[in-house]
């Protein structure tokens, strides 16, 4: 499966390199594109959702690095204001697992 990615900025400037195992989020995420932290939420959870599904049909388990990550990027999100903004910076392809 392709992995992918992403780098965002969180709204204090931190940035981060979030990791998915499909390339799904290429189609909820736009690079130089600004999402407030509820949407960033949502958008998260169902493409990184949709990404460890993919890997549980192909390999008969789910993901747990993307599960980890979802976790991860939701406990950060709590440190903002729903209506503050998370600006993804880039995508970066990743070899095939």
């Amino acid at each position: 499966m392709p992995e992918i990615n992403f780098k965002i900025q969180w709204p204090d400037g931190q940035q981060e390199v979030c990791y998915s195992p499909s390339l799904i989020v290429q189609k909820y995420f736009e690079p130089g594109e600004s999402y407030t932290i509820t949407d960033f939420l949502v958008r998260s959870r169902e493409s990184l959702t949709i990404a460890s599904d993919r890997v549980q049909a192909k390999y008969g388990f789910a993901c747990s690095r993307a599960l980890g990550q979802l976790r991860k990027i939701e406990t950060t999100a709590q440190s903002y204001p729903a209506t503050d903004t998370v600006t993804v910076l880039q995508f970066d392809e990743g070899d095939r697992c």
